[in-house]
């Protein structure tokens, strides 16, 4: 055969590929639809309304940017966002230090990983609202966290109403979900070479040394990958903490401490009927969303490591 045949597609070739692209977009049409329907189409809905005054009974005022410049003047944005970024600094690396140490003992257990996975995972398939719900009951002052710190003579805080405590009461119950992470870390400590343990071990290289120089650079990816969205996810913390302190009539310092950005929006949304300013809460957390997660792709250029790149 020569190179010029060698060149020429086989007959139906074209029409093969088209058909096999033809039966791609079949089969991707349900995602495009719901896509469409259920998140492009309410989020341009939601930024045209973010220059509107709406409260879904009246047409829409058009108003420019006055919701936008109200953000600015609104004293309980500071309050929220200062709320959640508090919350975030303390669950993101608690969740990747204790999902590690996790995944760590995982390996040592042998056959008994699959059972121990199953049980770290199916707490993060338990409703939000029964986990907000379950922890008024282990977070109150005679619960389960403050019987267990009088065993060692400690006198509990008061998790639900002191100001001071209520977000590190948030951020124990937050933890109650971190069984997805484990498993995804679990999944690769099992993929770093054996071979560079015991090269190791007999240069003389500790276990810490061991850690830091092979199992943190080859997990990076995966460490990225769950700081990214575990983040994301703090940043819109809702379900849980509104059950917890604003399902019912309580008030007081205790709501503002547990007041977060998520949450404030819901109330102007549904409790003052501000849609066209809760659109543009909306949007303002999604441009720090994406801030966020731009400045730790930028990061991850230096920290992540490829094997394939051989860096």
């Amino acid at each position: 055969m020569t190179a010029a045949e060698a060149s020429v597609p086989p007959a139906g070739g074209r029409s093969r590929i088209s058909q096999e692209t033809r039966w791609a977009f079949i089969f991707l049409l349900p995602w495009i639809f719901g896509f469409l329907v259920f998140t492009a189409g309410p989020m341009i809905w939601s930024f045209y309304i973010s220059f509107t005054e709406w409260n879904g009974i009246r047409p829409a005022q058009f108003v420019g940017l006055e919701n936008y410049f109200e953000l600015f003047d609104d004293r309980r944005i500071p309050l929220a966002l200062t709320n959640t970024a508090f919350y975030a600094i303390l669950h993101v690396p608690l969740q990747i230090i204790l999902s590690l140490a996790l995944a760590m003992l995982l390996l040592r257990v042998g056959r008994a990983s699959g059972f121990f996975r199953t049980v770290f995972y199916l707490p993060t398939i338990t409703p939000t609202v029964a986990v907000g719900t379950l922890f008024l009951v282990i977070l109150s002052g005679n619960g389960i966290i403050n019987q267990a710190l009088g065993v060692f003579g400690i006198n509990g805080p008061n998790w639900l109403t002191d100001p001071s405590w209520v977000k590190p009461g948030i951020v124990i119950m937050s933890l109650w979900g971190l069984g997805s992470t484990v498993i995804i870390y679990f999944a690769a400590l099992r993929n770093v070479p054996i071979e560079l343990y015991e090269a190791a071990r007999i240069d003389g290289a500790n276990a810490w040394q061991q850690f830091r120089a092979i199992t943190v650079p080859f997990i990076s990816g995966a460490l990225f990958f769950t700081i990214v969205v575990n983040t994301i996810a703090s940043l819109q913390l809702f379900t849980e903490v509104f059950t917890m302190f604003f399902g019912g009539v309580r008030s007081g310092p205790a709501q503002e401490s547990a007041l977060f950005y998520v949450i404030y929006l819901f109330q102007q949304a549904f409790g003052s009927l501000e849609y066209g300013y809760a659109s543009a809460m909306a949007w303002l957390l999604f441009v720090i969303i994406l801030v966020i997660t731009i400045f730790q792709l930028r990061l991850s250029k230096r920290f992540v490591y490829y094997e394939g790149e051989g860096r």
